[in-house]
């Protein structure tokens, strides 16, 4: 990523039109990754995401014993160990990535032996995991905490899993019921969980299963309420049970889609500016639920252009809404910002567990569009938001991605915004810049 300004003034007045593709998902790539070293035999994984998030799982991988290498056309060439590291101690460092850590917490936990440490910057032991320690468990997995109760730093003495049944709260992460899931075929037994709700970001827990088929495991799956529903039902009501048998993952060949939460900034640029961006690689059909993004900034008012192989939004006069985020809660900063250029007010909810990401986002957002001139309410689950009358700002991004990638919106309607801290965006999409602007049109 070659070196920005800091901070970074966004072109204003412009229109957003082209077509672009963003690097591939970091949620496909960091599961896939795991799976194929999971597995015995090689994998291959094609367009995988090269960033700051997908090299700590690749470096963890590597300092496990896994061999992974890039081919010349940039394909990763990964060679499965079948779950048995043969790596017996390692001291691994996740920086702030939360799918490193917690699918890695239940992978080493599923291994028949070693010990593992795993620890990160200073706001990942602020990110809570004992949800999902608990429930490991209860599967006989020896896991200790080195500081704080339920939180990293922590120790994985590993010991394989017995199987059994077990339940999980769906609250906080669904990357808890993630990681139990891709570890489970490797277990002694059969594990049934039973997935207590609401659920949040319930569509990448179908992501995951699906990509587990891939790999020739299969999840049997029941859900009590449709996955659409599962962030809107009670604490603690039944959700889901699912049911994996110990099975051998197999290597397999994949090709990684576009990310689509990236897509979001895209079509959102396009939505607030009045251009058209199509990206390719992304249908209706697609892995990723983030993909519904698009139906919002249609309530919204913009028109979607959906293809088998592409959606593209056109921008036009837009509206406030009530969205229910609970699904897709990281667009909720693209969408926050895109409210702010809707006549009338939006309400953001279902987003309570962002406050445990990167950085506690309901506040920063609530935080940086008061800045700009908006009037906001922050509530428990999300914000109330106002446009008024925008004025010139330089954007606080608290070191997280998507709070700098969905800001640089504004200043495309702004005068005068400026990002702090760009080169931040690195953790998931290192060319985020060069993208956007070159999307990028004078007016008239």
């Amino acid at each position: 990523m070659k070196p920005l300004p800091d901070p970074l003034e966004i072109p204003s007045g412009v229109i957003a039109e082209g077509v672009v593709r963003p690097p591939g998902s970091k949620s496909l790539t960091n599961r896939a990754v795991l799976l194929a070293a999971l597995a015995r035999g090689t994998t291959t994984v094609r367009n995988a995401l090269a960033s700051e998030d997908t090299e700590v799982m690749r470096r963890a991988l590597v300092q496990l014993g896994v061999p992974v290498q890039q081919t010349d056309g940039g394909a990763l060439l990964i060679r499965g160990v079948g779950g048995v590291f043969p790596a017996s101690e390692a001291n691994i460092f996740v920086a702030n990535s939360g799918t490193t850590i917690r699918f890695l917490t239940a992978a080493l936990a599923a291994a028949p032996s070693g010990t593992y440490r795993l620890y990160g910057v200073p706001r990942m032991h602020e990110r809570p995991i004992g949800e999902l320690v608990a429930a490991l468990r209860e599967l006989g997995a020896d896991i200790e905490f080195e500081q704080r109760t339920g939180y990293p730093p922590l120790t994985i003495h590993a010991r394989g899993l017995r199987g059994g049944e077990i339940d999980i709260h769906g609250s906080v992460s669904s990357q808890f019921l993630s990681g139990i899931l891709m570890a489970a075929p490797l277990a002694r037994g059969p594990i049934t969980i039973r997935l207590i709700g609401p659920l949040v970001s319930a569509p990448f827990v179908t992501l995951t299963t699906r990509l587990m088929e891939r790999f020739a495991v299969s999840v049997a799956s029941h859900w009590l309420v449709p996955p659409t529903e599962a962030g809107r039902v009670p604490q603690g009501t039944p959700v889901a049970e699912f049911r994996v048998t110990p099975a051998g993952y197999r290597p397999c060949e994949l090709t990684i889609e576009p990310d689509a939460t990236a897509a979001s900034y895209f079509w959102g640029a396009a939505a607030i500016t009045g251009g058209c961006v199509t990206v390719p690689g992304l249908g209706p059909q697609a892995l990723q639920g983030d993909v519904r993004f698009v139906h919002f900034l249609e309530q919204m008012g913009a028109t979607i252009t959906s293809e088998a192989d592409s959606i593209a939004v056109h921008g036009g006069k837009l509206k406030g809404i009530d969205a229910d985020l609970c699904a897709v809660s990281d667009t909720a900063p693209t969408l926050a910002v895109v409210a702010l250029f809707a006549q009338g007010k939006t309400r953001l909810s279902g987003l309570t567990h962002t406050r445990h990401q990167e950085t506690d986002r309901v506040h920063a957002l609530a935080t940086e569009l008061r800045r700009l001139g908006a009037r906001v309410q922050e509530q428990t689950d999300g914000i109330t938001i106002q446009p008024g009358r925008l004025t010139a700002a330089i954007i606080e991004t608290y070191n997280d991605h998507r709070i700098a990638m969905a800001f640089a919106l504004a200043g495309l309607r702004v005068p005068g915004v400026a990002i702090r801290n760009p080169s931040c965006t690195a953790k998931t999409y290192p060319d985020y810049w060069d993208d956007l602007f070159r999307l990028l049109r004078p007016k008239g």
